[in-house]
């Protein structure tokens, strides 16, 4: 059974001052875990109730410490009430940054705040083959269990880095999109075959200091009267005009038509 000294330990990785003291963090039901066992995430725990243990699925590649714990414990341990059945503790992923391939487009997201909206992005970025997101250094921790909850098992396959996106931005040679209120009709631009695609904040929209590196401001038309789009939801609209058109793709687009 898992003991007292454990217990703490996870719960602990509830605050992100103790997930970057461990280098750790926090995976919470059996979808999660099943995905981050077939990761290459370090694994270095697993608890679970004896029937959730025997449910998942275990590899073969690394040892792992399986750990039995009962209903109560879980739910001390874990971030959500309802998470009565399996969680599981991996360690953090070093923070690079990547070079942009001109053939492959990466999500740069500026100071996105809310966790459920930066895990929808990158559930939706997993969804159109996106492997990278470049955050700024105020966005969101990605390893927030809200964050890693809403990605269902995504975060497993899209690498999220944080970065000043001044300096990175000031080095990029691609191509550079922004979101705005007002631009090119997204529906009607004509993507390359690579890019950064910048999402701005919920409340404010793309900042004065990133808006001076972005080369194409897009917007998405509406006909309503709703003040602005969610930052996913945009993001989502954005990604599917970018991959709509099979002749604009480039890496990503040949691994998703296969």
């Amino acid at each position: 059974m898992i003991s007292k000294a454990q217990i703490k330990w996870v719960k602990s990785l509830q605050l992100k001052k103790y997930r970057q003291e461990e280098q750790c963090f926090m995976v919470q039901g059996v979808k999660g875990v099943t995905e981050l066992l077939h990761s290459d995430f370090v694994v270095e725990l697993v608890a679970g109730t004896e029937p959730a243990l025997t449910q998942v699925s275990k590899p073969n590649k690394q040892p792992i410490h399986y750990v039995e714990a009962t209903a109560k414990d879980l739910e001390a341990m874990g971030s959500f009430q309802s998470n009565d059945s399996i969680l599981a503790v991996a360690r953090m992923k070093k923070n690079q940054s990547p070079k942009p391939n001109p053939n492959e487009y990466y999500l740069v997201l500026d100071d996105i705040r809310d966790p459920g909206n930066l895990g929808t992005i990158i559930r939706t970025a997993d969804w159109f083959g996106i492997k990278h997101i470049i955050a700024s250094e105020h966005t969101t921790d990605v390893y927030n269990p809200k964050v890693i909850s809403a990605t269902m098992g995504s975060f497993c396959r899209v690498q999220v880095c944080y970065v000043d996106l001044m300096f990175y931005l000031s080095d990029c040679e691609v191509a550079v999109y922004g979101a705005f209120l007002s631009g090119i009709n997204v529906h009607d631009e004509k993507f390359p075959k690579g890019g950064l695609l910048v999402i701005g904040n919920e409340s404010n929209g793309i900042s004065p200091s990133v808006e001076q590196y972005v080369h194409h401001r897009i917007s998405i038309p509406g006909s309503g009267k709703a003040e602005s789009l969610n930052a996913a939801i945009a993001a989502g609209i954005i990604l599917d005009n970018v991959f709509r058109d099979g002749d604009s793709f480039g890496d990503q687009g040949a691994e998703r038509s296969k």
